[in-house]
């Protein structure tokens, strides 16, 4: 729910619209809208001890900002890298991707994708592409 007047708008989230992503952690839509198509803005929450499926995006460059929690993410052929709140994660088109919550606590980060988001886009690399020493391939 918000206010949009001409193009300027006040976004609130709506908590119970969070949803489980088939990649391993839950999503909150922030701002995700074709009337702004240049970025989308999600909160991901992954629970501790997890590690998100390996993926990548077509045609959308993707920033993690980490909010709370502690990660280890893996981003091409970036060596796996400890990042804590206030972090900031570049992830270009085609780069494969997974992170793992590490601490105690869920590992939670906003999602900036340009352009927005669409599940067009996500491509779910599977198992074939789980070994953390394997070339990305892709970008």
């Amino acid at each position: 729910m918000g206010q949009e007047v001409g193009n300027a708008a006040v976004l609130a989230p709506d908590e119970a619209a969070e949803y489980d992503f088939r990649e391993g952690c839950r999503i909150l839509e922030l701002a995700n809208s074709a009337a702004d198509p240049a970025l989308s803005i999600a909160r991901a929450r992954v629970p501790a001890g997890t590690t998100t499926r390996w993926h990548r995006l077509k045609g959308t460059s993707e920033r993690y900002v980490i909010l709370s929690g502690q990660g280890r993410v893996e981003v091409g052929d970036l060596p796996p890298t400890s990042v804590g709140p206030g972090a900031v994660v570049q992830i270009p088109p085609l780069c494969r991707q997974r992170i793992t919550a590490t601490g105690p606590d869920e590992l939670v980060f906003l999602a900036l994708c340009t352009p927005r988001f669409r599940p067009e886009c996500y491509e779910d690399l599977g198992a074939e592409r789980g070994a953390v020493n394997e070339p990305a391939g892709g970008g």
